[in-house]
This record gives C-alpha cells, structure tokens and sequence, in this order.
C-alpha cells in the first residue's frame, strides 16, 4: 500500500475516535485495504447513521475506493443511490487522498441527495432495484460465542440484513437482504477475526461453510428482524425452518448435515 493510504489510515483513526466509529477490516499488499467508518449525518433536525465501508485497491489514490453504504434508518434504494452519488463524487476527485473529502462531501449534500433519491424512486424500472437474496451459512464451533454473537449481531444490523442465527448441534446462519450486503457480510465473516482459537489468540473463521446463495422471494418469507434461536433439538430446527416457510432450504441443505 501506499505511503498516502496508510497516512490516510492515520489521520481517519483520529478523526473517527470514538468507540465501533472506525475499524479497519483488512489489510493486503495483493488485495489493498478495508475498513469501515459509522458516522451520523443530520437531516431534517434528525440523526440518520450511516455505516460506510472503503475498499481502497493497492494503486489507491491512483484509482478511487469502491464504496459500501447502509443505514438502519434508510431503504436498500436510498442507500443503493446515495453509493452512487459517492462513486461518482470519489471518480470525479484528483487522484489523492479522498476519503474525508468523500464523508464530508456525503454529509453537505445528504439531505438534497435524499430528497432527489424519493422523488425520483418511481421511475426506477423495478427489474434495477436491488434484488432480495437470501444466503444460509453453518458454522463448526464457536469457542467465544458471546462475543462472536455480538459481532454477527453488529453486521447484519450495519449491513440491514434479517434472518436467523440458530445456535445447538448446529450452528447455522440464515441470511436475507440485498445481493450486495449478503456478500459483504460473507465477506466480513471470513476476513475479520470473529473467534479465539484453542490458545485464546484471536483468529479468523475457517470453518465456516456457505451452503447456498440464491434469490428470494419475500413475500414468501416471514422474516423482518435478525434474531438468535438456542435450538434444543433437530426437531425444533425444523420447525423454525417452517415457521419462516423455508421447509424446502432445509430439506435441501440442512439434512444432509444431520
């Protein structure tokens, strides 16, 4: 990376002190760095927060950051509009430092950039809008399950995603939400250090399985939250499955883990 990026890292560390308020995800001479900003923005004399995640390639400032939004407070198509607005921002930019310049320039123009966002929501063809995926995911073991909870609980909140987390004999993660976020969250999973191995050391997750990724259909799907279930037994496994009308994902996918 280069000398800017990680001068950049610095300066963004000190700005955004506070607690969960910046962290950096990854960090890769192959692959370039990742890192996550949660900021609020002001509208309407309200506070909307906004989850931001940069992907700066390993040639950033030469080339822009690609760039990820969600926000507990606005739909999958506003934040699908506001990222962007920002891309174009980040494309239009001297090829320098920008990040700041980004969340500042983001902050300015949130409420403009909101107000054109809904009003021109219904000529948006409905075959571009986000699609709805759905994702399940088993996970081997969790050694510091409180604190691995907590995190999954953190990203798919950041990431507006709903479903289940199922923790007994297996521990199985069903996601539903954007195509986009789904991958992020997958990405997150399998990058962040969510557990403590056998000697306590923090590590990263290596046994965690994507069973399958597919598109959903949410009127079939019952799910509007992201809730944690301790199942006690197979039987009560498949019932959940049921109750969200998916008896037909765990026929295909989960039996064959039994």
């Amino acid at each position: 990376m280069s000398n800017d990026a990680l001068g950049e890292i610095a300066v963004l560390s000190a700005i955004y002190c506070e607690q969960d308020e910046f962290q950096l995800l990854e960090e890769s001479a192959e692959t370039g760095l990742v890192y996550r900003i949660n900021t609020l923005t002001e509208r309407n004399n309200e506070k909307t927060p906004l989850s931001l995640i940069f992907r700066l390639p390993p040639d950033y400032p030469n080339n822009p950051p690609d760039i990820s939004i969600s926000s507990s407070h606005l739909s999958r198509k506003q934040c699908h509009d506001l990222r962007n607005s920002l891309l174009g921002t980040a494309r239009s930019l001297p090829a320098e430092p920008m990040v700041h310049d980004l969340i500042l320039w983001l902050q300015e123009n949130f409420s403009d950039l909101i107000n054109t966002a809904s009003f021109h929501s219904v000529e948006i063809r409905p075959e571009i809008e986000d699609e709805s995926w759905m994702a399940l995911l088993h996970i081997d073991h969790m050694r510091s399950k409180a604190k691995y909870v907590k995190l999954i609980e953190k990203w798919t909140s950041d990431l507006c995603l709903t479903g289940r987390l199922f923790i007994g004999k297996l521990i199985l993660i069903l996601l539903q939400g954007t195509k986009e976020n789904i991958k992020e969250y997958i990405h997150l999973h399998r990058t962040v250090k969510v557990d403590v191995d056998s000697s306590g050391k923090r590590c990263k997750e290596k046994m965690m399985s994507v069973l399958c990724e597919i598109p959903s259909s949410e009127e079939k799907i019952l799910m509007r939250t992201f809730e944690v279930k301790d199942i006690l037994s197979l039987d009560e496994l498949k019932r959940e499955f049921d109750l969200v009308g998916l008896t037909e994902l765990y026929n295909q996918y989960v039996s064959s883990l039994i």
